[in-house]
């Protein structure tokens, strides 16, 4: 105990003893916790039993042997019964006589921790007073002495019960404090509007959810705080919650895009509850399942008919050439050469059709978008007329973001291609790529071409839709849509006052950016593990390791330091890699891996949560990952 808790301790001793009351706490195994110095002296307690941890069968022994309690037949009984009702104690007030002839009241409390405590108050006095009352008092009817006496009892109860509501409104407010903390520890605002549309109630996590909305809005109208573009959102499900309906519903906020979940429920006075939380990250993990499936199915229905109509081709092309060797009429020639080029052109629309519906996987990994659109630059400029201009807008911040470089760059090269087309011999194009907030990164390719017609605004990223007549495969934008979709992103069509624009929005993930450090390894097979090891420490880590997510949360707990997480998802025991990432800090950079196919769910939870790893990968691809430098 240091110097503060003991002179806490000394005056808090000093504060009892000055009590003109007896008191005593015993604790839940009924031993004395607190007494002070009249509790001793009213009842001649010795000093072994007034000191903490003094048990309280020996307190009513003592006691009941010095003719405390009438009659003394069994003293053993009586201390019995007397702990009997310390164990089931309830608050009580009683008054008693004892055999010196003192009266007490006797006031006891329970505890909120077990336990009680006693006020023993002397009222001797006050009784004689009331007995010289009634005898000097004779004009005084019996009846009137006995309603004063009634009140005098009553007045000493009511006090009691005082003490009581003071005590059960100190845990209420305790209890509330608790709750209040609880809710704004939550990653979601959770609030309460009257029916003056006027918060009553906030836990000052609106603007963590919408940024540039105020934390503290207690007393503001709802449409105040939200502003007028999200207001007008949530203000048919509002007035459904103030009629009586519970509504769950999501929109889309203009500050950087996120998605929002609201809850509206009723309140049954006339308020409504609210709870809205950030589930951007959900949705774009939605999406990307979605497609995924979508592709799957896609794969399925198409697989077989390619097959077959492959063979067709086949068929098709060996009988032309058969028919090129005969000796045709004059103009049969041109026939046979325009089918086998149909046949040849339609074995290329099947093998971009397997190009779109086979098993295109996303590999996300650490890539410099400034370079990948410097490279753009290079790749497209030699494709382009002398007259058409290419520029390149980056404002992209200046860190590495978690993207699939060949599918991007691939679907913005054909984006250009895509201009280059529209333009004609003469034109501009331009790329320009920004951040909205650290949800998303768009990257927009106009022309200044004739802009999209009314049909490819609506129809252009279906299959087999094109403007470029037999030119044209109609693959070119549904390939761009489906690689954006398998990020969890999202695709727009638009024509600009001087011609066309599509832009892609993706998620914004940032690499990890852990470089060198200490490394936790988190792996269940003892050869896989050491050869994990050996690429961390190539790359410049010290490694320490784990088989199972309690024995890394365990470790991460106990280390100071730990600049990585490397993980397995299926490790020993029931808990996942997963799991693993819930467990420790948001702030700890973590990196799954797994053999698991991209079907799996635990595989495709994973890709919408960090970055994965699919094994077997080399040095070099968890260097690329985790931005070091390979050995």
């Amino acid at each position: 105990m240091d110097i503060s808790d003991q002179r806490v301790k000394a005056m808090t001793t000093a504060g009892l003893n000055l009590i003109g009351q007896a008191l005593s706490i015993y604790d839940s195994d009924l031993r004395l916790a607190v007494s002070n110095a009249r509790f001793q002296e009213m009842f001649g307690l010795p000093d072994w039993l007034v000191e903490p941890g003094a048990e309280f069968s020996e307190t009513i022994r003592f006691l009941a042997e010095s003719g405390e309690y009438e009659p003394e037949d069994d003293i053993e009984e009586i201390v019995r019964s007397r702990v009997e009702q310390a164990l089931a104690f309830e608050p009580h007030y009683i008054e008693r006589v004892r055999p010196n002839g003192q009266v007490i009241s006797v006031e006891g409390a329970p505890l909120p921790q077990g336990g009680w405590v006693a006020v023993y108050t002397d009222i001797t006095a006050t009784k004689r007073v009331e007995t010289l009352l009634r005898a000097r008092s004779e004009e005084l009817s019996d009846q009137l002495l006995t309603h004063a006496e009634e009140l005098s009892a009553t007045n000493r109860e009511l006090a009691a019960t005082i003490t009581a509501l003071e005590e059960a409104k100190r845990q209420l407010t305790e209890i509330e404090a608790r709750t209040r903390l609880t809710t704004e520890m939550m990653p979601a605002h959770i609030a309460h509007v009257g029916a003056d549309g006027r918060y009553s109630y906030s836990n000052r996590r609106l603007s963590a959810v919408m940024p540039g909305r105020p934390s503290d809005i207690v007393g503001l109208s709802i449409a105040d705080a939200l502003g007028p573009s999200a207001f007008a959102r949530i203000e048919p499900h509002l007035a459904k919650a103030y009629g009586g309906q519970n509504s769950v519903f999501e929109f889309t906020e203009d500050h950087d895009s996120r998605r929002i979940r609201a809850s509206f429920t009723p309140d049954g006075s006339g308020g409504v509850y609210i709870l809205s939380m950030d589930v951007t990250e959900e949705t774009q993990a939605r999406v990307a399942l979605q497609q995924s499936r979508r592709r799957a199915l896609a794969a399925q229905m198409t697989s077989g008919l390619a097959h077959d109509f492959s063979n067709l081709l086949t068929i098709i092309l060996g009988m032309q050439g058969k028919l090129e060797k005969m000796n045709l009429p004059e103009g049969a020639s041109e026939l046979v050469e325009a089918t086998q080029k149909a046949a040849r052109r339609g074995g290329r629309l099947l093998n971009r059709i397997a190009d779109m519906t086979g098993s295109r996987t996303l590999r996300p990994v650490a890539t410099d978008l400034h370079g990948l659109l410097e490279d753009l630059r290079l790749l497209a400029s030699p494709s382009l007329p002398r007259a058409v201009g290419l520029s390149v807008l980056d404002h992209t911040p200046d860190e590495a973001l978690m993207l699939d470089p060949g599918m991007l760059q691939d679907a913005l090269l054909n984006l250009v291609l895509n201009a280059r087309d529209a333009c004609g011999p003469s034109g501009q194009i331009t790329v320009s790529a920004h951040a909205v907030g650290r949800i998303w990164v768009e990257i927009t390719v106009g022309d200044t071409g004739p802009g999209f017609s009314e049909a490819a605004l609506e129809k252009a990223i279906n299959p087999f839709f094109t403007t470029k007549g037999s030119e044209g495969s109609g693959l070119g934008l549904p390939m761009v849509y489906d690689m954006v979709k398998l990020a969890g992103g999202d695709l727009r069509l638009a024509n600009t006052p001087t011609g066309a624009a599509v832009t892609l929005r993706l998620p914004y993930r940032a690499a990890p950016r852990a470089a060198g450090g200490l490394a936790l390894l988190v792996e269940d097979q003892e050869d896989l593990r050491a050869q994990f090891r050996d690429m961390l420490m190539d790359l410049g880590h010290s490694v320490i390791e784990a088989t199972s997510v309690d024995e890394a949360c365990a470790l991460a707990a106990d280390i100071d330091g730990i600049a990585l997480v490397l993980s397995d998802i299926r490790l020993e025991g029931a808990a996942t890699g997963l799991d693993l990432v819930d467990r420790l800090s948001p702030d700890l950079p973590c990196i799954l891996m797994t053999s698991l196919p991209l079907s799996d769910p635990l595989h495709r939870t994973a890709l919408g949560r960090c970055p994965v790893l699919r094994k077997p990968f080399s040095r070099a691809q968890l260097s690329a990952l985790i931005r070091t430098e390979a050995a």
